[in-house]
């Protein structure tokens, strides 16, 4: 919830004068319960977007970072509440854990991913793999010379957002 990245995010989607949500997964930080390699987080995740919907009742975009891209897709793909994702840091492999994307061939709701092309845990090939193979509209982008953390190169995933939740939902949202 403090990283820099997802900060960043957060900032980038209050530019464009939307509220946020920013929450740890269980385990993480001091929320309660234990990690449950995604399975778990999937409910912490759809929580959230209950807590939203009850709180706010407006469209909802979701924005996960490395494993909560992943999480999050999950599950807010097939969530009509859901008008769109960012997944920031697609991971492909972190720790001998792989993770598996066939699940976006479904997920028909717009999808921005940003990526760093020195990406330790998201290889070139293996992102663009998946977005390619991933139900449209689904949108890349990748910052150059950009590790996962986006180190020095946070402004241009701010810059990322903001344009994608411009020309994609703006209109509708006002």
């Amino acid at each position: 919830m403090h990283n820099k990245v997802v900060y960043h995010a957060m900032k980038a989607f209050q530019s464009c004068g939307l509220p946020v949500l920013r929450f740890n997964f269980r385990g993480t930080g001091l929320s309660e319960g234990q990690h449950d390699h995604g399975r778990g987080e999937q409910d912490d995740a759809r929580a959230g977007l209950d807590w939203l919907e009850r709180n706010l009742g407006l469209p909802i975009l979701f924005a996960g970072f490395s494993f909560g891209s992943y999480v999050g897709l999950r599950a807010v793909c097939g969530d009509s509440r859901v008008k769109g994702a960012v997944a920031m840091g697609l991971p492909m492999g972190v720790e001998e854990r792989g993770y598996d994307y066939g699940f976006l061939a479904h997920c028909g709701i717009p999808k921005l991913f940003i990526s760093g092309t020195r990406d330790q845990f998201g290889p070139r090939d293996q992102v663009a793999a998946a977005v390619r193979a991933a139900h449209p509209p689904a949108e890349m982008v990748w910052i150059e010379d950009a590790d996962h953390f986006f180190v020095g190169k946070l402004d241009q995933v701010q810059s990322a957002i903001r344009n994608w939740v411009r020309v994609q939902f703006l209109p509708e949202i006002e």
